[in-house]
């Protein structure tokens, strides 16, 4: 798959009596100073599930390692962003790793290729008086569900419980309120009677007592529960078209993340919200940072997937998705450690 890439590899090599010309090189790949092109990268959410991407760009990641970055939040959801990646309008997405299966399925080519969140972080809450019981599934009819946006992976946790338990998807109303404060507002209104949100509306919510957390997946206990595994969420993923074309971009975004991964690891929540702008965090610093402590345990460490991890959205998305059930998915087209690894190699011993 890499196939270009080791080829500009073996040229930097000098190789070059090899065999290795211009037609063997990465198009867009550039020689000697490497690719220092700009990249747009959207993201779709302010929740903490991105909080290494959020972290990277605060702290001049990109800068440090030499790359220009352009970024947009669409604050809509993950799926606006992977239809900004489809339609060519964003190079890389900071989105949720389920959506690289979906498009395989329709025969395109996204590949995730930084692992940000390990685990799913997700919450349906309530308020508190709430008539829906998840020791009574059946309840769950007639309420008005909110999820950061119809597509997004709020929105395959829903679908995924209604299947477990045989209920229709019309038994309820799912209705998208985007994510953060906007969405904890929704459920504190009563514009709707469950939230499926992450942090830091989870903690938001409990902080503010507007509500109580009925169904809860952001430990792995939690995500066993509810998914039966693991449920590996946000991701840095792009169009195999781009990998191909700028591979170093891709490796330099690597670098970046997992130096905001080590910087999420080794600070306080505190020390980590102090490095955020205004713009980043949802209501008093203070409760953030309890989110921030909250949400710790979903991050990776250094970007990796974990093959085994994978087999849950994939399992998941089959029970509601006719396009991926129909579909021969191939998980491996689906992810790449390949630049993770290169970016690790690379990298001063310091920043490992």
């Amino acid at each position: 798959m890499y196939k270009q890439f080791l080829m500009v590899a073996l040229c930097a090599a000098g190789l070059a009596a090899a065999g290795c010309s211009n037609g063997g090189r990465a198009e867009g790949a550039s020689t000697g100073g490497g690719d220092n092109a700009p990249v747009r990268i959207s993201v779709g959410s302010y929740n903490l599930n991105n909080l290494p991407f959020f972290i990277a760009d605060a702290k001049g990641y990109f800068k440090d390692v030499g790359l220009e970055v352009k970024t947009e939040n669409f604050a809509q959801g993950g799926s606006k962003v992977l239809q900004a990646l489809v339609a060519n309008s964003t190079d890389v997405a900071v989105g949720f790793y389920d959506h690289t299966i979906q498009m395989q399925a329709k025969g395109k080519d996204v590949v995730a290729f930084v692992l940000l969140s390990r685990n799913s972080g997700l919450v349906m809450a309530g308020r508190e008086d709430a008539t829906f019981d998840p020791a009574r599934p059946e309840t769950i009819k007639g309420q008005k569900v909110g999820i950061t946006a119809p597509g997004s992976s709020s929105d395959f946790f829903v679908r995924h419980f209604l299947a477990q338990h045989d209920i229709p998807a019309d038994s309820i109303s799912l209705i998208g309120v985007g994510s953060g404060a906007a969405a904890v507002a929704a459920l504190e209104q009563g514009k709707i009677d469950l939230l499926v949100n992450y942090d830091p509306a989870a903690t938001l919510i409990t902080e503010r007592k507007v509500g109580r957390i009925l169904l809860d997946a952001r430990s792995d206990d939690g995500a066993r529960q509810v998914y039966g595994g693991l449920y590996p969420t946000s991701v840095m993923y792009a169009n195999q078209s781009f990998l191909d074309k700028r591979p170093e971009a891709a490796e330099k975004i690597a670098r970046a993340e997992q130096m905001a991964l080590k910087f999420i690891a080794d600070n306080s929540a505190e020390e980590i919200v102090a490095a955020l702008p205004d713009s980043y965090v949802s209501g008093d610093r203070a409760t953030y940072a309890r989110a921030v402590e909250n949400a710790r345990a979903i991050f990776t460490r250094d970007g990796r997937f974990t093959p085994a991890d994978l087999e849950t959205p994939l399992k998941v998305l089959r029970e509601f998705n006719t396009d991926v059930a129909k579909a021969n998915i191939d998980l491996s087209r689906t992810y790449t450690n390949a630049f993770v690894e290169r970016a690790n190699a690379a990298a001063p011993a310091a920043q490992r």
